[in-house]
């Protein structure tokens, strides 16, 4: 390999580690100059590569192909044949150098490739139509303790997040204590809605306990606690989904699965 080829590959090493330097800059949210540094590098050594190929490998010359005379001389096959050995020596060379060049190019890729987990978390498909509620699920507040049948009062509220997913904004639930007898089949009273607005996904964070209603603050739109979340007014085209509760033999109160029906607003078509 001349000192040429291996200037080329010096060029490529360095872009390879250019964009590595970056990659591990960002996964590790390392500081702003070091990203820069490394990504300018990488394309700068690119840049350098790209010249060396042009200049020294692509060739920029002009041939003339002349009709030979046989039998050719003795010194012009053993000329001819020297060059066509240095011809394959050649394309050896540059094999090497095109791997290498695809490894860099790679890297590269995957160095501008990393930042598009900045757009946002991956979703999984069933992330669109459940949450982390489950069979047995405790409720828990968002400091972590849970939610037993003798801690509200009538007309109390409380947020609660299913136990070991504190704070899942997917998840998150309204929890109401009624009178006895007021919706039949809920733990002494306890009934739970998903705090995510069925028309635009804001919190519905007001509870009227007169009227026994749950209203959103964003666009107005209010649900009947009593009537499984039907809505009252407002722009809202669906009713709030209610949580199945239980209370345990303790007092402590679990889901009995998930929201029969997917929360917030939805691309879905649905009654």
């Amino acid at each position: 390999m001349t000192a040429k080829d291996r200037a080329i590959g010096v060029f490529l090493l360095l872009a390879i580690a250019g964009s590595g330097g970056f990659i591990f800059a960002y996964v590790t949210n390392g500081n702003r100059l070091l990203e820069g540094v490394s990504l300018a590098g990488a394309a700068a050594m690119f840049a350098a590569a790209a010249l060396g190929w042009a200049f020294w490998i692509v060739p920029d010359e002009q041939v003339v192909d002349e009709i030979d005379e046989y039998p050719s001389s003795i010194a012009a096959r053993d000329e001819q044949s020297a060059t066509i050995a240095e011809d394959e020596r050649s394309i050896g060379r540059q094999k090497a150098l095109l791997r290498l060049l695809y490894v860099a190019l790679g890297s590269f890729a995957l160095a501008l490739a990393s930042p598009l987990r900045s757009f946002g978390p991956l979703v999984a498909a069933k992330s669109l139509f459940s949450t982390k509620w489950r069979r047995g699920s405790r409720l828990a507040r968002a400091d972590g303790t849970l939610v037993s049948t003798s801690d509200l009062n009538v007309g109390a509220v409380e947020v609660v997040f299913p136990e070991g997913a504190i704070g899942d904004p997917m998840s998150q639930a309204t929890l109401i204590r009624l009178p006895d007898g007021v919706v039949p089949n809920t733990p002494s009273g306890y009934i739970a809605y998903s705090r995510l607005c069925t028309h635009a996904g804001c919190p519905v964070a007001l509870y009227r306990s007169q009227q026994q209603q749950l209203a959103c603050p964003c666009h107005q739109s209010v649900f009947d606690v009593t009537r499984n979340g039907a809505v009252v007014s407002g722009p809202a085209d669906h009713a709030l989904p209610r949580l199945p509760l239980v209370a345990d033999a303790s007092g402590a109160l679990r889901a009995t699965g998930d929201f029969p029906v997917p929360v917030g607003p939805g691309f879905w078509e649905r009654p």
